[in-house]
């Protein structure tokens, strides 16, 4: 979900003040409470998570979800794309994410080929997340309407799905790259139908990803189950970020992602000066060190 866009926002953190964990949250979030959450008017917060000590960061910080994103692939292989990303990885990942956090909905994403088969591959691949990753609902990119009749299958299982509309990665093949997507009167109008479809086939929430923030509150008004911006408007029930893209990891983030931090530049400075103390054997030194 990480996007190639490399316009940089305005980090608007106050230096050295950590903001607290919102008062009174539940002790464990569910699919179910995200719809009370849209229902109340209160924002749903969204990270991705692929390790248990970021997992484990998350919670503390009281965040309600976390996605175990198949942009694992841009953010910590260091592919190109989404699409290399197997049901092997997502599935270590997802694992580590369940191991480190207790509170937050975990959701894990189908990789690329693992749900465009058949139902009954869909099937399967979603209960591997679930039995041998942990995960607590999956995600599945639903811009492709043939897709729906798995989204009905995973649900009628007892397997919660949450959808994915607008720039789905997976396809950026065919979506010639990274673009927003919706902009016209037509492709708006398809991109609202496709969200009800995927709303009608049982989904509990739906990912808007590179939508015009109008049309993104249309979609919202329209639909009773929530919905997830990522590049998509303040109007949606709730917002994504890729974490590495908010704490400032990602060299060139998208344009939406807000950089709260700049992890990139202290790690820097951090590993410069371990190697600067070893070349001149200031480290280590006789407290770092055992008799």
């Amino acid at each position: 979900m990480s996007g190639q866009d490399n316009t940089n926002a305005t980090d608007t953190t106050t230096p050295g003040k950590v903001p607290p964990a919102p008062k009174g949250t539940l002790k464990k979030v569910r699919v179910g409470h995200l719809q009370e959450m849209k229902a109340s008017g209160r924002p749903i917060t969204v990270v991705t998570a692929y390790d248990a000590p970021t997992a484990a960061l998350a919670d503390k910080a009281g965040l309600d979800v976390l996605l175990v994103g198949d942009s694992v692939g841009n953010t910590v292989h260091g592919f190109e794309t989404t699409l290399p990303v197997t049901m092997d990885m997502m599935i270590l990942h997802t694992a580590a994410v369940a191991r480190g956090a207790q509170r937050p909905l975990i959701v894990a994403d189908l990789p690329f080929m693992t749900f465009q088969v058949s139902v009954e591959k869909t099937l399967e691949n979603a209960g591997r997340l679930v039995s041998k990753g942990g995960a607590e609902a999956v995600k599945l990119e639903t811009n492709d309407p043939h897709v729906l009749s798995s989204v009905e299958r995973l649900v009628s299982a007892g397997i919660p799905v949450m959808g994915h509309v607008g720039l789905t990665p997976q396809s950026v093949n065919a979506t010639s790259g990274y673009r927003v997507q919706g902009r016209g009167e037509d492709a708006a109008k398809a991109l609202l139908e496709q969200s009800l479809r995927v709303q009608e086939a049982g989904a509990f929430a739906i990912v808007l990803e590179l939508v015009p923030a109008t049309l993104a509150q249309q979609v919202t008004e329209r639909l009773s189950v929530p919905t997830i911006g990522i590049g998509a408007g303040v109007h949606c029930d709730g917002q994504v970020l890729v974490f590495h893209d908010l704490v400032g990891l990602t060299e060139s983030p998208p344009r939406f992602a807000r950089k709260y931090m700049d992890m990139r530049a202290g790690v820097l400075r951090g590993l410069r000066k371990f190697a600067r103390d070893v070349r001149e054997k200031s480290y280590p030194d006789t407290g770092h060190s055992y008799e």
